[in-house]
């Protein structure tokens, strides 16, 4: 059982530890930045056409989720995507919709896991490819510590300019990571990480605990080889059913300013185009 791996009590006399967990088939069982596509539609933000191609792009991610070329071209294009995107509209889409669209897909297995991080006394950090405005108030509701997420540039006027001022993908989580490790006085050899995804393997080797919950075929393949635990989490469930049974009360992010939730569309126009120019690799 996952839950197992969070074990023992920290040493308050050794340096700080943490738990980075990646979001989405991780913590959630969608990906959390598709899973606000409606909402964004019925906002205004992306059209209708947009809006079928993210629930076809849910699809895809669902059944194997983005390899690196294709997170590659997701990048390049949510910049000119949410150009113009006004950021206070953004939070308040996310803000209404939070716990009718999130609530019902957090897995036991991974609040579990928060809740035993917590009371054995590390710190919980989400760090995500999606944008700050939908990952902060997710980590939040889920009680972590700190927020790691993809930024972008807002303008004087308070909309998007396009400009990617941060994408935590691949191995700038794991720069993150170190950088947050040195600040915080985190001992990375006694510090854990939970990812689902291939492209997330130079944070889980950042760490001395590395985890693969419910990984992809590569993530899955690395783990047997290095001998990581492979987790299985599939019990979504709606966290305020939990809170009662949860001994450390939800504290608010800390960490990642403005950012995108806007890969929501992105994401899914650019799977959708990349699964009519190559096949699913």
């Amino acid at each position: 059982m996952g839950c197992a791996y969070a074990q023992g009590v920290e040493n308050h006399s050794l340096p700080r530890t943490a738990a980075f967990f990646d979001l989405d088939k991780t913590v959630i069982a969608k990906s959390s930045t598709l899973t606000f596509s409606k909402s964004f539609y019925q906002g205004g933000l992306i059209n209708r056409r947009a809006a079928l191609r993210t629930a076809y792009a849910q699809f895809v991610f669902l059944a194997g989720g983005a390899d690196h070329d294709q997170m590659e071209r997701m990048r390049k294009y949510l910049s000119a995507l949410c150009r113009g995107w006004n950021v206070q509209q953004v939070k308040e889409i996310v803000a209404e919709t939070l716990h009718d669209l999130i609530d019902p897909i957090i897995y036991d297995e991974a609040a579990t896991l928060i809740e035993q991080h917590h009371t054995a006394g590390r710190d919980v950090v989400i760090v995500s490819t999606s944008g700050a405005e939908v990952v902060e108030p997710i980590g939040e509701l889920l009680g972590a510590d700190r927020v790691m997420a993809t930024r972008m540039v807002v303008g004087d006027d308070g909309c998007f300019t396009g400009e990617v001022e941060y994408y935590a993908y691949g191995p700038t989580k794991a720069e993150a990571i170190r950088e947050l490790a040195e600040s915080e006085g985190y001992d990375l050899a006694r510090c854990y990480a939970y990812s689902d995804s291939a492209t997330d393997l130079p944070m889980l080797e950042s760490v001395g605990h590395p985890h693969a919950v419910n990984p992809d075929r590569t993530l899955r393949r690395e783990a047997v080889a290095r001998e990581w635990p492979i987790l299985d989490f599939h019990r979504p469930v709606r966290l305020k059913q939990r809170l009662p049974a949860l001994s450390v009360p939800p504290r608010p992010a800390l960490v990642a300013a403005a950012a995108i939730s806007a890969a929501a569309a992105t994401a899914g126009l650019v799977w959708y185009a990349s699964r009519r120019r190559a096949p699913v690799v």
